[in-house]
């Protein structure tokens, strides 16, 4: 095992029952799971690669990919949705040119679709980031990338 995965795992004991915590520090660590890391803790903890891949996409908050400097999740809940959370989105993939699911080539942005963020009192919401966005408009949601390619050129 190489020295990355060696240091990754220092703190774990190899037994099955971490495989979710491992799953999780790898993505904390990395920002995603790779199919190596996935095979690397199926050997730690001597269980079926089989299994690490049906646990790790059972699992909403698991990704495959990296994703972008600015990581935005779109709240679909029935609140943000009744608030035009559709167009919300439709905007943002106008603005950064990707659908929901995707990462750009250059990864400054990945766009998601979750379905609460736990903020319906402030409908419609994206977080970007630690970020909370609330209240959005179209016009809102513009400014915030106009705003962003100011800042960044």
């Amino acid at each position: 095992m190489d020295d990355k995965f060696v240091e990754l795992f220092q703190d774990f004991r190899a037994k099955e029952e971490e495989l979710i915590p491992l799953l999780q520090h790898v993505q904390n660590v990395e920002g995603f799971i790779s199919e190596t890391a996935m095979k690397r803790i199926a050997s730690f903890l001597n269980i079926p690669e089989s299994k690490v891949f049906s646990v790790a996409t059972f699992y909403a908050q698991f990704r495959f990919a990296p994703i972008g400097k600015k990581h935005i999740m779109l709240c679909r809940g029935t609140a943000c949705h009744v608030k035009n959370a559709p167009k919300i989105l439709d905007e943002i993939e106008n603005q950064i040119n990707i659908k929901a699911g995707e990462t750009r080539e250059d990864l400054e942005y990945s766009l998601e679709t979750v379905a609460c963020i736990g903020a319906c009192s402030l409908a419609p919401c994206i977080v970007i980031n630690d970020e909370v966005k609330a209240n959005l408009t179209t016009k809102a949601v513009k400014k915030i990338f106009r705003d962003d390619r100011k800042k960044n050129g």
